[in-house]
């Protein structure tokens, strides 16, 4: 009777509870890693900071599922986790990382947010159909990032804010073609060691990027900031997150595990703004407000043609 008792008191909080908690530490928690990269790379390249991190946060993977004496991937498997280092990792989380280190926090969390504009396009010219929905959506997006950007029309004369730009915008292409290529080819296999292998691929190849290109500095000249930014980042941007955002994704609706992209920017926004005097203006706030519908839209409508596609095959 007990047990009972117990399973109908645990039950609902076990398939609805958790889920939801996992999904608000993502929505929270990922926001601030933004500026825990801005924080990083004020006292160290970019690039040798992003290795650094998918460096370690993938070594806690791997050891973890060799400890446990888990199956390695095979074959076809292989070839999935190498691109998704590329897209998500090497490319996406590097340009980013990159790009902060030119552009307040903030602004590069609302760019980041932008990957369903991406993805639409991205579909379209595979010869999806984009609905009417999904086209209103992609406006209002391209409003709000004007009003945004109307705030920074002096600082685009500076060759590094335009370099920023351009990496912010660089990466969350490539992490819309790592999510598409996702959908595509999703390998039945742990997702969890296959995320700490694509990290620990990438940041091989961010180490012998840095390193061919000279753009990493010794170990030891890493200042206590950059190395306190980068255990945040590994211990709750690479693990706890990552963990929180499969779970949510494997136990709630994606309507409804996606809503953390329009969480992110606005936690980054604002603790910019508190912790790093990043400016918040009405056009940042009005435009990112309208940026976020129009994102949401374009994701509602993609969602639900492809459930209408679906029912008809």
């Amino acid at each position: 009777m007990r047990t009972k008792i117990k399973n109908t008191v645990t039950a609902p909080f076990t398939s609805l509870g958790l889920p939801m908690l996992a999904l608000a530490w993502v929505s929270i928690a990922w926001g601030t890693t933004w500026l825990a990269s801005k924080e990083g790379v004020k006292h160290m390249p970019a690039l040798q900071l992003a290795a650094i991190r998918q460096f370690l946060g993938g070594a806690l993977y791997v050891g973890f599922f060799l400890v446990k004496k888990t199956t390695w991937p095979k074959g076809k498997q292989w070839k999935s986790i190498l691109i998704l280092s590329m897209l998500n990792f090497a490319l996406s989380n590097g340009l980013s990382t990159w790009g902060v280190k030119f552009i307040p926090s903030g602004l590069g969390a609302i760019i980041g947010a932008m990957v369903p504009i991406w993805i639409a396009m991205i579909s379209f010219f595979n010869g999806e159909r984009i609905t009417r929905l999904a086209v209103f959506g992609i406006t209002i997006a391209f409003a709000g990032v004007c009003v945004i950007f109307y705030e920074h029309l002096a600082d685009f004369i500076r060759p590094d804010f335009q370099f920023g730009i351009v990496l912010s915008v660089a990466a969350t292409i490539t992490w819309a073609f790592g999510t598409l290529y996702t959908k595509k080819k999703a390998a039945s296999f742990n997702p969890y060691f296959s995320l700490g292998l694509q990290m620990l691929i990438s940041s091989v190849c961010l180490f012998a990027f840095t390193g061919a290109t000279g753009t990493n500095i010794p170990l030891t000249q890493i200042p206590a900031a950059s190395w306190w930014a980068i255990a945040y980042l590994v211990g709750v941007g690479s693990v706890l997150t990552f963990i929180a955002f499969i779970y949510a994704l494997q136990h709630l609706p994606t309507e409804l595990s996606s809503v953390y992209a329009y969480i992110n920017p606005i936690v980054a926004v604002l603790l910019g703004a508190f912790l790093f005097d990043e400016i918040l203006t009405a056009a940042i706030i009005i435009g990112g407000t309208v940026t976020l519908t129009g994102l949401y839209i374009i994701n509602f409508a993609m969602q639900r043609q492809r459930k209408r596609i679906l029912i008809k095959n």
